[in-house]
């Protein structure tokens, strides 16, 4: 059973407390991603992100992370294109120590100019190692092309021209608008006493009574156009994006369930014709990425360049498939069971629950219960999958990204 409530600075508090199990998950949520920057912003978010473990007022960098280490918990945090988490997992006996930390790292982390200068260093090497792996780069190009005039489409890590001109004094202001208590959540899950979580977390961020901006993103299309980068590599990788659904449309379970069809898995209609059946490609796959406003479908391989066009074409008469026969019942209702076991056995893990209660709220304001989501699945019906599959699959391919070594001769047009 999830409860929430509000600290008396603004920030959401949602909890589940899970009273047979003997650890905690905590999370701080930021209403803050890379989509909240501008151009020479860009990778600010994620920056910043680096610069809460490099040492507060009390705590070294070392100390920050022996804080939790020693008593065998985990620490980490991650950025997004819309929101910031920074969470830790550790014995219930130890949630004090946990909300303590991450407190001192939020409210009172020094961001020197020391410090500041050598990550930079570390985040043009984290940007390279990116670049090294053309799966995640090709998908960071579909991003770019299908959105190029958007925020939703810069990198998440930045570029390294904008990266080298952070200076503390630009790092600060960008807190001050974007990190405040009315855009944050605080999602605990796991074994806890109620009264001593909330006395410890009023006690450790009540105090913060910043008054920032709140998020207010655009809405914007996808873009029909193909971004190429050229590397010497044996394969081919590409990324091709279809119409997706915004977060918090219901459609989600519908277009969940038709991509388990699809592509989601190996006994799915891609990876079955395009591997199994063809042997083009060793990886396939396809999945929906859901933001506020807008959302896209998108599908993967990783390819010779000898069998690009024939995947292509095998993808392509996929998606003609689907949009004209469509999927039968007995295929609906097995991927329904699907997702509801999956969902299940999600549930197993105490930081899974927080990672789910804290993004939900802080993205939608809302959390729901287990059972709502089930019976969210159980409700898809025929009628919701013709409908989606002609919303998302209906105009085809729209947008695409290819990594690798390409012949001069290659026909970009035939891609879309």
């Amino acid at each position: 059973m999830y409860t929430k409530d509000t600290l008396d600075n603004g920030i959401r508090v949602v909890t589940e407390h899970i009273p047979y199990v003997n650890s905690v998950s905590i999370g701080v949520w930021i209403a803050n991603g890379s989509r909240n920057e501008s151009l020479e912003e860009s990778g600010m978010s994620h920056f910043i992100e680096h610069m809460l473990f490099k040492g507060t007022y009390k705590r070294s960098s070392k100390e920050i992370a022996e804080s939790i280490e020693d008593i065998g918990g985990q620490l980490n945090a991650f950025t997004g294109k819309e929101s910031t988490c920074f969470y830790a997992k550790v014995l219930d006996s130890h949630i004090d120590i946990a909300i303590d930390v991450l407190s001192d790292m939020l409210l009172n982390s020094k961001i020197s100019n020391e410090d500041i200068e050598k990550e930079k260093g570390v985040v043009l090497e984290e940007i390279s190692m990116y670049e090294d792996s053309p799966e995640d780069l090709a998908a960071d190009l579909l991003i770019k092309a299908s959105w190029p005039k958007s925020s939703i489409g810069y990198p998440i890590l930045g570029l390294n021209d904008t990266l080298k001109e952070f200076n503390r004094e630009k790092i600060l202001d960008y807190m001050n608008k974007h990190y405040s208590p009315d855009n944050t959540v605080i999602s605990v899950a796991g074994n806890f006493n109620r009264e001593k979580l909330f006395k410890l977390l009023s006690e450790k961020f009540g105090s913060w009574t910043n008054k920032g901006i709140n998020s207010n993103y655009d809405k914007p299309t996808l873009n029909k156009s193909t971004l190429i980068k050229q590397k010497d590599i044996e394969q081919v990788h590409i990324c091709l994006g279809l119409n997706g659904i915004e977060i918090g449309n219901d459609d989600i379970y519908t277009l969940l369930a038709i991509n388990n069809i699809f592509g989601g898995g190996t006994s799915s209609r891609l990876f079955q014709r395009v591997r199994e059946e063809k042997g083009l490609a060793y990886s396939i796959y396809s999945y929906p990425s859901s933001y506020k406003n807008t959302g896209i479908f998108s599908i993967y391989a990783g390819i010779n360049m000898q069998n690009f066009y024939d995947a292509i074409s095998i993808i392509k008469n996929e998606i003609e498939n689907l949009t004209d026969k469509g999927i039968d019942e007995i295929q609906l209702e097995k991927s329904k069971e699907q997702l509801k076991g999956n969902y299940i056995l999600g549930l197993e893990s105490t930081s899974s629950r927080m990672f789910g209660i804290g993004k939900s709220e802080l993205i939608t304001n809302k959390v729901h219960e287990p059972a709502e989501i089930l019976q969210k699945i159980n409700d898809v019906t025929m009628k919701d999958v013709e409908r989606v599959i002609d919303n998302v699959f209906g105009d085809g391919i729209i947008s695409g990204s290819i990594v690798g070594k390409l012949g001069k001769n290659i026909d970009i047009d035939g891609l879309l």
